[in-house]
């Protein structure tokens, strides 16, 4: 098991004074199977007048917190140490072939999956996305096998390139480009599985920042991270994988939270009344403790 030191530091800078502010964070590290929290807080600059925390839909730890003195800015700092280590996966062959897997969703077996083989906004059923996620799965294929070679088919046809997407860039486009960050990889393996009737959820959380000796740099560290929860099926559960880095996830991730897609688990969302234009600022360091 790997102990990780997490701090996470978002800087919101306002063109104009913010009198009165509303926000809702997905930042607290969630407790599950193969991951230990140790200790976990987030600090406001300026503080919140009011704040309240709580769990949402998916289990998720959420904190709601309103700021009303005038600011024109905003720091939001999340501190904690996680320990990680989350099981490894069945061998493929293990596995039940995906036409299983996709039939047994719509059964009472699959009551706590099925929702996430429902389309949702950023991560619809699209065509072009099955078609692609498709050529993964051959008939009888063992699921598990097929969620490696569509991770891996990403990793190699799609050039990690920040700048060139927003979290607004259509499925479509991503596909069509060859090109985004770990949020569109994500989406793109989530919409591919759910245009073929498979589960597939959204995970928020970190890469490690420096990689084991003797490995490549991880793409997406040093920010926000995002992967793919994957189910087996009733009897095996769920897997995660990293489409962007070609991983099955153990224990160089730190998890917050999953959803349907990136909405359900942005890490900072809020209303503001004031504020004009804003400029934004991340920085990620996820370090072994």
């Amino acid at each position: 098991m790997t102990r990780y030191a997490l701090t996470h530091v978002t800087t919101y800078r306002y063109g104009a004074v913010v009198d009165l502010a509303s926000h809702l964070l997905h930042l607290t590290p969630r407790a599950v199977p193969g991951q230990v929290v140790l200790s976990s807080s987030i600090a406001l600059s300026p503080p919140a007048a009011h704040r309240r925390e709580g769990r949402d839909h998916f289990g998720n730890g959420v904190t709601w917190l309103s700021v009303e003195a005038p600011h024109d800015s905003l720091r939001v700092t999340l501190e904690a140490e996680v320990e990680v280590a989350f099981p490894p996966p069945p061998p493929d062959a293990a596995t039940p072939p995906w036409e299983a897997v996709r039939d047994a969703a719509v059964t009472p077996a699959g009551w706590d999956a099925v929702e996430f083989a429902l389309p949702s906004p950023h991560a619809p059923a699209d065509p072009g996305a099955g078609a692609y996620a498709a050529a993964s799965f051959p008939p009888g294929r063992p699921v598990l096998a097929g969620l490696r070679d569509l991770a891996s088919r990403i990793r190699r046809d799609f050039a990690f390139m920040p700048g060139v997407t927003t979290i607004s860039t259509p499925v479509g486009q991503v596909l069509s480009q060859r090109a985004g960050v770990c949020q569109d990889f994500a989406h793109l393996m989530i919409a591919g599985l759910r245009a073929l009737g498979l589960p597939a959820r959204y995970c928020s959380g970190y890469v490690r920042t420096r990689p084991p000796p003797g490995e490549p740099r991880r793409q997406g560290a040093d920010q926000s991270h995002a992967w793919v929860g994957c189910w087996l099926g009733p009897g095996l559960g769920w897997v995660d994988l990293d489409p962007t880095n070609d991983l099955v996830v153990s224990d160089e991730h730190l998890l917050l939270g999953w959803g349907r897609d990136y909405a359900d688990v942005s890490p900072v969302k809020g209303i503001l009344l004031g504020g004009g234009r804003q400029v934004l600022e991340v920085s990620v360091d996820l370090l072994p403790a």
